[in-house]
């Protein structure tokens, strides 16, 4: 059993696979905690769930393992782990479901609404039948999680937990069919916690310990539920009192009593946390995984962002600022459909709503990077222009403040420059055109615009990694880029002149060097490795 004197998420040794946590310029680096409450507020998002939804699911998952621990129920694999890493992987539940937006997209339509749909519909049946058919979905969101875990460093439990979330006691769960004892103990808390949060919001306590009731020996081990309905009540009215708020799962708890997890471990928790750090392009990598042609757009954003601000001559610390919050500016975007970005797609005045608010879901993002308000303020005016024309604010000419017309410019500036549905990429000069139509229109700053499009376009490297890290060939590279963007083998082939049958040779080399199985997976892995620029 762990010993309560440690931290709950002890600073794990190094290991022979590289991490983000050895590679990226110092300056872009943030606290792992700041990286894993972006990531729970994208999850949040794209799951169609309240954006406290994760927060409320951690608390409650640090609650069933403590009452378990407290129990003697040592069900499932690491049971002994310590209550804080089931709400670090609560947190980090949903960060693989940019990954596979394109997957629920072509099986709900919406991505969102159907997941939002999919969480809640309390009947087990209707539930089972629907995972059935989620196999490459799931498969692609665990495995993305599960890099996202070793990326940020944290122990090989946690990452072991986000490569099997939906696994389940019977062993009809995916990715790997898992039966029992094989499945991470934590899987079955986060899962309980889970189904416990979104079935009491939605259905009420009752009707929710009804359909946790109905997965019992399925889903979840019996012996569980019975701990989660002698307890619930008690729990759903602390959540309700605001127990969940102020650490990462939750430290304001009076509670000392059975099936509580003590204050000093929620501390303990954020502390552990705060000492290990991470490249906030990890984030801004996992934003851009919900459509395959977003991939790198936010570090163009963010590069072309601070490019410009050299240009203007901002000092060091405001440039630093503009390329943060480029990373940070698509957060809003976990919120939208994919659909709607769909080629031919007219958008109804709902679909516009939406697009709308983008910004302003990136700037409540501020509400979970404590050390990033500014930048997440600063990239909530992405969207915003000169003549008020612009989302969410509706702000105008000095409403506006010089870096955010910067970064605004450079958004639309990356966006003509990159390929998407219904729009190919303008070259340099039709973009330049292009930028110069917004500036007559009195959308952009000239100046802003200006420096954007005259920027030097620089990208810089990350640090070499140490003896033995993975490498891939120039040509692994150029595959692995052409799919990173969403072209398929056939089309890889013809804009690299060679074969499909080479192009596949290439990538399940890269693949298996990435040890992935899923396009999602190995364009993470590989971008913030600094193995992949798009």
């Amino acid at each position: 059993m762990t010993d309560s004197s440690s931290p709950l998420l002890p600073i794990p040794s190094t290991s022979s696979a590289p991490s983000a946590t050895t590679a990226g310029p110092a300056a872009s680096r943030v606290p792992v905690l700041d990286a894993v409450r972006a990531l729970a507020f994208v999850g949040d998002l794209s799951m169609g769930q309240p954006v406290d939804h994760s927060t409320r699911t951690a608390w409650l998952a640090a609650r069933i393992a403590a009452a378990a621990r407290a129990e003697g129920l040592a069900l499932g694999r690491d049971a002994d782990e310590a209550p804080g890493h089931a709400a670090c992987v609560a947190l980090l539940r949903w960060s693989g479901c940019t990954a596979n937006a394109p997957e629920f997209s072509v099986l709900m339509g919406d991505d969102v609404g159907g997941r939002d749909a999919m969480l809640s519909n309390g009947s087990a049946e209707a539930a089972s039948a629907l995972a059935g058919t989620l196999g490459e979905a799931a498969l692609i969101h665990c495995e993305v999680a599960g890099e996202i875990a070793r990326l940020l460093g944290l122990p090989a439990n946690i990452e072991r937990a986000m490569r099997h979330l939906f696994e389940t006691w019977n062993g009809h769960g995916k990715p790997a069919g898992l039966r029992g004892d094989e499945i991470p103990a934590v899987v079955f808390h986060v899962a309980l916690a889970g189904d416990l949060e979104i079935f009491s919001r939605v259905h009420g306590v009752s009707a929710a310990l009804r359909y946790i009731g109905e997965r019992s020996e399925a889903k979840y081990p019996k012996a569980l539920v019975d701990l989660v309905t002698r307890n619930a009540q008690a729990w759903m009215v602390a959540l309700e009192a605001g127990a969940h708020e102020g650490g990462a799962q939750g430290s304001s708890t009076q509670e000392s009593g059975h099936g509580s997890a003590p204050r000093h471990e929620a501390a303990d928790l954020d502390a552990a946390l705060a000492a290990l750090d991470t490249p906030l392009e990890l984030v801004a990598d996992v934003i851009d995984l919900k459509l395959p042609w977003m991939t790198g757009l936010s570090r163009r954003v963010a590069d072309a962002a601070r490019e410009a601000g050299a240009v203007l001559g901002f000092d060091a610390a405001a440039q630093e600022r503009l390329h943060r919050a480029g990373l940070l500016h698509g957060i809003g975007r976990a919120s939208v459909p994919n659909a709607i970005w769909s080629e031919g797609r007219r958008l109804g005045e709902a679909d516009r709503e939406k697009l709308r608010l983008m910004p302003y879901w990136t700037g409540r993002a501020a509400r979970r990077l404590t050390a990033l308000h500014a930048e997440a303020e600063l990239a909530s005016y992405v969207d915003e222009r000169m003549d008020g024309s612009g989302a969410f604010r509706s702000a105008a000419g000095a409403a506006i403040p010089m870096p955010a017309r910067v970064l605004a410019a450079a958004a639309a500036w990356v966006t003509v420059r990159t390929p998407r549905p219904g729009a190919p990429a303008l070259d340099t000069d039709a973009a330049r055109v292009a930028m110069g139509k917004e500036v007559a229109a009195g959308r952009l700053d000239p100046q802003a615009a200006d420096a954007v499009c005259g920027a030097e376009r620089r990208r810089i490297a990350a640090p070499p990694f140490s003896p033995g890290a993975i490498t891939l060939s120039a040509r692994e590279t150029e595959v692995l880029g052409r799919i990173a963007i969403g072209e398929s083998n056939k089309e890889a082939a013809k804009v690299l002149g060679i074969s499909p049958a080479t192009v596949r040779t290439h990538l399940e080399s890269a693949f298996r060097k990435l040890e992935c199985s899923t396009r999602a997976a190995a364009t993470l892995k590989a971008m913030t490795m600094g193995l992949l620029t798009v």
